[in-house]
């Protein structure tokens, strides 16, 4: 289901493809400086947990980490690096302990693992990522069946999580993820009353942060300002992330509406890899290429070498080949007679 200061912009003379790349400091934001009217934004990939976990291809370890380098080249300081799963349940990512160790090498990388159980968090706390995310799904038709848990028995599970990893005395950052938050295919409706509560649960419980995912594609983006705007006056900045399938081709469009409430920080795959095993037909979050080239345009720095993060793509594409890939900007490519709005204000 699931998630640079910019400092310096070098103004380039002829406005070709290679204008994309920004002069940055990449310097993992605070959350506090993540506030209403920001001018920047962290694209976080997760198309290392969330897109290969829903496809059948299983990415040999060594491309894992060529990717992570590639993506880290390219500017991008947040990565979810796997899950912590019985490799029986998902062989994709049996090796997220060695991609983590790798992360973990690269200076000023935010690395994140997902955990759905405290075994999981047992393992992030040992390999010291650094932030865990606990999913939790607000449909409890959903939550059974993807979890085996009831909504509530999610809440005292991080409870248990927040125990350990004070105890371990661990500065491991603890998400609480939640999802199908604007509906269910399995539920249906979903109350926003619901969300609400079981976010401030969340954190009530011992989660650092929160954040809300549009799992199975329902969103559209008056209900996404309207549950974000509510959100984040109950919470504030601990309000971390937006994450957004593309299931019914709105996800662009909601993760602007998120950014107009105050969101800066939003999931996405490259490619659009991914999906959701109870929503047939979902492609996946919004492509992380297509997201980062939108916020530039609206002159919303991310720090990301956007004609670097195409080449990228092609090359997972050829690493995928056979899967099912998306988006729209490696179809077009760059404007050749546009520089970012980025390079414009500068």
């Amino acid at each position: 289901m699931y998630f640079l200061i910019l400092v310096g912009i070098s103004r380039i003379p002829q406005p070709t493809p290679s204008a994309w790349r920004l002069s940055v400091s990449h310097i993992p934001l605070p959350t506090s400086s993540l506030a209403f009217g920001s001018a920047r934004a962290v694209v976080r990939e997760v198309g290392l947990r969330d897109g290969l976990q829903s496809i059948a291809t299983v990415l040999p370890t060594a491309r894992k980490l060529a990717w992570i380098d590639a993506a880290y080249a390219a500017g991008q300081r947040e990565i979810e690096v796997g899950s912590f799963v019985p490799a029986r349940l998902l062989p994709q990512l049996a090796d997220t302990a060695e991609v983590l160790a790798h992360a973990k090498t690269l200076p000023g990388l935010l690395a994140s693992v997902l955990v759905p159980n405290f075994k999981g968090a047992e393992r992030a706390l040992e390999c010291g990522a650094d932030l865990m995310i606990v999913p939790l799904s607000a449909s409890q038709a959903h939550s059974l069946a993807n979890l085996r848990k009831t909504p509530d028995e999610v809440v005292a599970e991080v409870a248990r999580i927040r125990a350990a990893r004070d105890a371990a005395g661990s500065r491991t950052l603890i998400e609480g993820g939640v999802g199908t938050a604007f509906g269910c295919t399995l539920q249906g409706e979903v109350a926003e009353g619901e969300v609400l509560r079981l976010m401030q649960a969340l954190l009530d419980a011992g989660a650092d942060r929160v954040s809300l995912a549009d799992t199975v594609g329902y969103a559209d983006p008056a209900s996404v300002q309207r549950l974000f705007e509510k959100a984040r006056a109950l919470v504030g900045e601990r309000l971390w992330c937006a994450h957004f399938h593309d299931t019914r081709g709105m996800g662009l469009a909601n993760a602007y509406a998120a950014w107009q409430t105050g969101i800066g920080r939003f999931d996405a795959c490259l490619a659009g890899i991914g999906g959701c095993p109870h929503a047939p037909g979902a492609s996946g979050n919004v492509a992380t290429e297509d997201l980062a080239f939108m916020l530039e345009r609206m002159g919303v720095a991310t720090g990301i070498d956007v004609a670097a993060l195409l080449a990228l793509r092609q090359r997972v594409a050829g690493w995928l080949a056979g899967e099912t890939l998306h988006g729209a900007l490696w179809q077009a490519g760059l404007p050749q007679n546009a520089v970012p709005a980025a390079l414009q204000a500068a």
